[in-house]
């Protein structure tokens, strides 16, 4: 029996930037901590040696524990589990997490996995390190699945709990500086809530929170967010709730918060605009006095068709041109984030898209598009059309790395118009770096010379009109390789930004 009290936590290394420090792990630490545990939290995406940091690591450990999302990351689980495995085959390996929470019988049948932790984990794991600790089965543990003799166990799920019932997560384990030096920023991921009550057909967030709005208090969130910005002197605080603005008198509340607190720094978050339209002018300006430079939207699609087989009723056109005008005169920053290859989009459903983005791009300089690619995410309610249209499950838990956000596994896109929307993805993308590049320079000349480029590219998108690409060939050169340089994140014009132009559909996501 292994009564070691230290537990290592790994979330593997995820395509992309380095977002920030890994919050569900340290949500977790801090439950594990207040139970008399040890957490080690092992983040792949910052720590590049983390396999010789597990190996060093899990000799005297007492569970290996791997937090995991769909996509690339579940290869690089894989082989770190195969690896704790061979070097301590009776240790416990518990996998949690989006992706094993959605598809937890085929997560179960690796060998390398022992037991699943669904849903909100933290009461969950804690209680089954307890009776693991002593020697005991995980039987009738609420909120896991486990295996006994090869045969998968199925426990009961535990209900949510409040996030104010449980302890805060542990941000003291956080190298603040090593953050800061990977992504020249002194940021943090913060969540004042989870869940979202709408029911987007193509979104997990409605299957694992089962459609649950779970916030913290206003009063503790603007408590929590200024107490951590001054403490590890952060400049931005990116809330990573999945529709912050669910309830918009709590959101104002936590904005006038911040402001009358006299902490300076900057946030994020990401909502829907059909709430950012209940708010007035002057509510949204106290979002910026606040701190709020940026918001996110899921808007997905400019087409009333599409959004309604999404499911998405509270969206609607005209609150785009509302949320765009409403934040501009407050001076803050939004990307509408944009779905294409929708089960069932048509050639005329884009060009209702296009058309939508090229007028807002045209009429507001605070927007940007981050065009993406339908992705088939395991759990969703859309799965029985997805396989009546030709799609089929992964079978297995390998095959799932292969599910990245825009990597098209789509069978009906393809041909003149998977490149047809190849195409207008790059313009999209194209206008948005000009458009950063502007926003960004102080010269009044460069301004002047983006905003010439910009033009064509605002009336190909709003006219739906791609042939003769003759503005990706420049760009693809040397004459612009100051475009190409121009921002990223607010770096200079000497930072290299040539890795970021996207070589396919694949790399097409703009800014969050």
């Amino acid at each position: 029996m292994n009564r070691s009290r230290k537990i290592i936590l790994f979330l593997p290394p995820y395509s992309g930037p380095l977002f920030g420090a890994p919050l569900g792990l340290l949500s977790l630490a801090g439950s594990l901590r207040q139970a008399g545990f040890e957490p080690r939290v092992v983040d792949g995406a910052l720590d590049r040696d983390y396999r010789r940091t597990i190996a060093d690591e899990v000799h005297d450990c007492g569970c290996f524990g791997v937090s995991l999302l769909t996509g690339p990351m579940i290869l690089d689980a894989i082989e770190v589990s195969r690896t704790v495995k061979a070097l301590r085959p009776d240790l416990p390996v518990v996998f949690g997490g989006w992706h094993p929470t959605l598809e937890t019988r085929q997560t179960l049948r690796e060998d390398f996995v022992d037991i699943v932790v669904r849903h909100q984990g933290e009461a969950t794991f804690v209680e089954l390190l307890l009776r693991l600790a002593q020697g005991r089965q995980p039987d009738l543990v609420p909120g896991c699945w486990f295996k006994r003799n090869g045969r998968i166990i199925q426990n009961t799920d535990r209900p949510a709990l409040s996030l104010a019932e449980l302890p805060p997560p542990a941000y003291d384990l956080i190298d603040f500086d090593a953050y800061e030096r990977a992504t020249g920023e002194r940021k943090l991921p913060y969540a004042t809530s989870i869940g979202c009550p709408y029911a987007c057909n193509y979104c997990t967030d409605m299957v694992y929170y089962n459609r649950r709005f779970n916030p913290y208090e206003a009063d503790r969130v603007v408590k929590d967010m200024s107490d951590l910005a001054v403490r590890h002197r952060l400049t931005e605080i990116a809330l990573v709730d999945s529709n912050f603005l669910v309830d918009v008198p709590r959101a104002i509340a936590i904005a006038k918060g911040i402001r009358d607190s006299g902490t300076r720094f900057k946030w994020t978050f990401q909502a829907s605009t059909n709430l950012l339209c209940r708010m007035s002018d002057a509510e949204v300006k106290l979002l910026a006095e606040s701190g709020v430079h940026y918001i996110g939207f899921g808007t997905e699609s400019a087409s009333p068709e599409v959004l309604h087989h999404m499911n998405k009723a509270h969206q609607n056109i005209p609150d785009m041109y509302e949320t765009a005008e409403k934040c501009a005169r407050a001076g803050i920053r939004v990307t509408f984030n944009l779905i294409f290859g929708f089960p069932g989009e048509e050639k005329r459903h884009r060009e209702e898209t296009l058309h939508v983005v090229g007028d807002i791009a045209r009429q507001y300089g605070n927007v940007s598009f981050s065009p993406n690619l339908f992705t088939p995410y395991p759990g969703i309610p859309i799965w029985p059309e997805l396989e009546e249209r030709g799609l089929r499950a992964p079978d297995s838990l390998a095959q799932w790395a292969r599910v990245d956000l825009g990597a098209n596994n789509l069978p009906w896109l393809s041909g003149a118009s998977l490149r047809s929307l190849e195409r207008s993805i790059r313009y999209l993308n194209l206008h948005t770096r000009i458009n950063r590049a502007r926003r960004n320079t102080r010269s009044r000349m460069l301004q002047g010379i983006f905003g010439l480029m910009g033009a064509p590219l605002l009336w190909r998108l709003k006219h739906s009109k791609f042939a003769l690409p003759w503005e990706l060939m420049v760009a693809r050169g040397r004459t612009l390789r100051v475009i190409r340089q121009s921002l990223l994140n607010g770096r200079p014009l000497s930072y290299r930004l040539a890795r970021a132009r996207p070589k396919s559909i694949a790399s097409a996501a703009g800014p969050r």
